[in-house]
């Protein structure tokens, strides 16, 4: 049973076909697929599964806070299991491989107290940007 798969259980959320479907493809380390590419991977497993119902089911997983939505840089947005434990992103420029990063520290401390115009900052999220592996080499 995937972690996604487990928490949602937990929450009471009905599981139809479709939705477990949606709920294992996104199974794993470094999951930030596209809603196509979920489609893609889901059609595999179950073919009758629409585009709609994938799109549907993960803007319920979103709004349930199961499932983090991720814009990249005019890029389709991606969809991130790993909603639970804080983290940031590190981002390939040519290729969109996206990879989860814990740094240490804290970002809120770096940004000063002057810079935050009054802001009750509550949160962060970093994408750091550069050139994988695969597309340097």
């Amino acid at each position: 049973m995937s972690d996604l798969l487990g928490r949602l259980r937990t929450r009471g959320w009905r599981l139809t076909a479709q939705r477990r479907v949606v709920a294992e493809v996104l199974e794993g380390d470094h999951v930030h697929l596209t809603a196509d590419q979920v489609h893609e991977r889901a059609v595999l497993k179950l073919p009758e599964i629409s585009r709609a119902t994938v799109y549907n089911t993960l803007g319920e997983l979103v709004n349930l806070g199961e499932v983090l939505e991720m814009p990249t840089d005019g890029r389709a947005k991606r969809y991130d299991p790993n909603a639970r434990r804080p983290h940031h992103h590190l981002l390939c420029a040519r290729c969109g491989t996206i990879r989860d990063v814990h740094p240490v520290g804290d970002p809120l401390a770096d940004l000063p107290e002057s810079e935050r115009f009054g802001f009750t900052v509550s949160g962060a999220e970093l994408t750091y940007r550069g050139i994988c592996p695969a597309c340097a080499g």
